[in-house]
């Protein structure tokens, strides 16, 4: 953690220079603008590890502000600072955990959450969140500024940190929160600057111009290195998950069946904006057995007896989606694979009958990605019945 301290005092003596050395400074005039258009939010909190302060996007007139949906929302007593000091009461008008998105808007004396508070915020107090949706993701290479209420620097009036970095990569979030899983698994920017320090999350990404491209997340560990990450969630950000939805079969009943569902950002942002957005709710998984695969591994003798395909059942999910004896399941789901328990262990825990798994398999030299979608466990066959002797005396 030091070093995260190390760089946020290099950041924060950088864009605290005179006002006479600004004027060299290639962002110093894109930073000013861009902070008018964010605030601090401060809410539940306050106690070791629950800071109570973070930071929002504004992305309209009427004051709605993106942010993350964290524990800094609880509270009927949420309150944003803007760029010019004010000090105004906000409330939640939806959140989405999947997408670990929030909507706040400012709320007006007299005025509800849902009609016109008459706020009328200039062009230049706000990002054009569908502008920015237009623009499309930023690639891996490109320069990116980073503003944020890292650490609570900023109060009222005072302007918020900026940080300046590339994007290292485009890719699938795979993270965690003290021991529970991450909720959002859509793509991220993983970022080369130390950007989500506490009150950071909820903060922009901007491009070079200052042109919003994504929310600064909250703190987490990446699940397959076990170190803090930096990234930010695009603004164009999506989920897919499966969930049971009721249709109608051939006879007109009503039946469950399974679907591939997705939510987006863009999506929660309008939807919420007009009051009509309902909270998404990931489908419970089961707990037991876990989906059905038919692979049949090595004998599990060792304690971490590596994840190798001795054969698969005939007709399986397992044989459908092409797995062959020899066969080494690598990941599954970005998660590496590291025994045959490991396995067993992620498939009843997440999965159910009708899930798609991704695996990576080791195939000789070469890694293959490989779709499986799991079913039902074959019922077990009854025990053969033994005839009850006769009585005796009697044949």
């Amino acid at each position: 953690m030091l070093t995260r301290y190390s760089a946020l005092l290099a950041v924060v003596t950088v864009f605290a220079a005179p006002a006479a050395g600004r004027a060299s400074d290639p962002f110093a005039e894109t930073v000013d603008k861009a902070n008018r258009k964010l605030v601090k939010i401060f809410g539940a909190g306050g106690f070791q590890r629950l800071n109570n302060y973070g930071t929002g996007i504004v992305i309209s007139s009427e004051g709605h502000i993106l942010t993350v949906a964290s524990q800094l929302l609880d509270t009927s007593d949420l309150v944003v600072h803007m760029h010019d000091g004010q000090r105004l009461r906000a409330q939640v008008v939806a959140t989405e955990p999947l997408l670990d998105a929030a909507l706040l808007k400012i709320k007006v004396e007299g005025k509800k959450i849902d009609e016109p508070n008459g706020l009328n915020l200039g062009e230049k107090e706000y990002f054009n969140f569908e502008e920015a949706v237009k623009r499309g993701p930023a690639a891996p290479g490109d320069w990116v500024l980073a503003l944020s209420n890292t650490f609570e620097i900023a109060l009222r009036e005072e302007s918020l940190s900026a940080q300046r970095g590339v994007i290292s990569a485009y890719t699938k979030m795979a993270g965690r929160r003290g021991i529970f899983e991450f909720p959002y698994t859509g793509e991220v920017y993983v970022v080369d600057a130390i950007t989500n320090n506490p009150g950071a999350a909820g903060g922009a990404l901007l491009t070079r111009k200052g042109e919003l491209i994504g929310i600064i997340g909250r703190e987490i560990k990446n699940t397959l290195t076990e170190t803090w990450m930096n990234y930010a969630i695009p603004i164009t950000g999506k989920v897919e998950f499966r969930d049971r939805v009721t249709v109608k079969d051939k006879d007109g009943k009503d039946v469950e069946e399974e679907k591939t569902v997705a939510v987006t950002i863009p999506d929660f942002v309008r939807a919420a904006m007009k009051g009509e957005y309902k909270t998404r709710k990931r489908p419970d998984i089961a707990a037991g057995q876990g989906g059905y695969h038919g692979i049949v591994f090595v004998p599990n003798v060792l304690e971490r007896t590596p994840a190798f395909v001795e054969d698969v059942v005939p007709g399986s999910p397992a044989d459908k989606a092409g797995l062959r004896p020899d066969d080494l399941v690598s990941f599954i789901d970005g998660e590496p694979v590291v025994s045959i328990k490991a396995f067993g262990d992620f498939m009843r825990k997440n999965t159910r009958a009708g899930t798609v798994v991704r695996l990576e398999v080791r195939r000789g030299e070469a890694l293959q990605t490989i779709e499986m979608t799991l079913g039902q466990h074959p019922a077990k066959p009854k025990p053969p019945t033994t005839p009850a002797p006769p009585p005796v005396g009697k044949k």
